[in-house]
């Protein structure tokens, strides 16, 4: 070996480094999300590893997974999705159940990471975010969001069951702890329902995370329902959009592997890699979400950690998204407002 030239030495080495990297397909929303994952996350893990990760966005359309599975051709290998989801996906058997224990200590992390398919990526709020060049007074909670004389034009909000029934039993006076326990019976679903027809005629759909803060620079809307973090991206970019905080439902995005994964390991060294300190501080300061493992936070500087979901005055009188509601209910209630919608 000593006698061969220093080239054909490089390019055996070359060769085999190749032979050991893998590729690793991560789905997420795309997005400010997405570009916050990419620095934080994305290149990082490919510099210390040599492995390539492959970044595709989607909708979080779970039928996409399903397909996959039941088809045995998965091609995905780890699958950022909402609370709400994870739950079904699971008891279906889609997902592959997670080893936490290949994540570090349990008594690093907030309990709400851990589930059985799954293990925290983030948490973020889904908010009432408003034009603060547009409105001369801001809105301070959910019944002035109702309030079209006070506030005249369309509210924009996420075409779906999920946040819209919470946000319209506090329009219609139930206190934030109180909400899960309205909304578990038949009465408190019919009041919710109720609620959102007095808006009906005033409101602007939307789907994608995008969205609102478009909506609310072109004026398009007055105020609309809007994920925390795309607010913060508006707000580096200039845009003068602001975030009433008073009923905001704080929720987990979860990292998950869907069934027959070919790359299972590799997923988890990547989950590894994203949830330590020094990852999610990186991802924090691009974009407000909050970290899940609790050793961040004495990393974050006090701005930051004024915009994030989690920190003590945003999270006052906030609702935690109840994810066994969700998971129990949200089948159902999900097939009533699409009928609500159309009607």
């Amino acid at each position: 070996m000593r006698q061969l030239p220093k080239f054909i030495l490089l390019a055996a080495a070359l060769s085999a480094g190749m032979a050991h990297a893998a590729e690793l397909t991560v789905v997420n929303f795309g997005g400010a999300n997405s570009d916050a994952q990419k620095f934080a996350y994305v290149e990082p893990f490919e510099k210390a590893t040599g492995d390539k990760l492959v970044v595709v966005e989607y909708n979080g359309e779970m039928a996409k997974v399903k397909a996959m599975v039941d088809a045995k051709r998965v091609s995905w290998d780890l699958v950022e999705v909402e609370s709400g989801e994870i739950g079904r996906a699971c008891d279906e058997g889609l997902l592959e159940k997670m080893d936490h224990d290949k994540l570090g200590k349990k008594s690093d992390f907030m309990p709400q990471a851990f589930h059985e398919c799954g293990f925290g990526a983030f948490v973020w709020s889904t908010v009432l975010g408003y034009n603060a060049d547009k409105l001369k007074t801001a809105p301070r909670s959910w019944a002035d969001f109702w309030d079209v004389k006070k506030f005249p034009g369309k509210r924009g909000m996420r075409k779906g069951a999920r946040y819209n029934l919470e946000f319209a039993l506090m329009a219609d006076g139930v206190p934030t702890k109180d909400v899960y326990k309205v909304l578990a019976t038949k009465a408190g679903v019919d009041r919710a329902f109720k609620k959102l027809d007095e808006l009906k005629g005033n409101i602007q759909w939307w789907e994608a995370g995008a969205q609102p803060p478009q909506y609310l620079v072109a004026g398009d809307v007055v105020m609309s329902t809007v994920y925390n973090g795309r607010i913060d991206a508006a707000q580096r970019e200039g845009k003068h959009l602001a975030i009433t905080w008073a009923g905001a439902i704080y929720d987990l995005d979860y990292w998950v592997i869907p069934k027959g994964a070919k790359n299972k390991d590799l997923a988890m060294k990547f989950i590894a890699f994203a949830s330590t300190p020094e990852a999610q501080q990186r991802y924090a300061s691009k974009i407000a979400y909050g970290p899940v493992n609790i050793n961040t936070f004495k990393r974050l500087d006090y701005k930051t950690l004024a915009n994030l979901p989690t920190s003590t005055v945003n999270v006052k009188d906030s609702v935690q998204q109840n994810l066994q509601f969700w998971t129990d209910h949200g089948e159902e209630l999900e097939q009533r407002f699409t009928a609500w919608a159309a009607r």
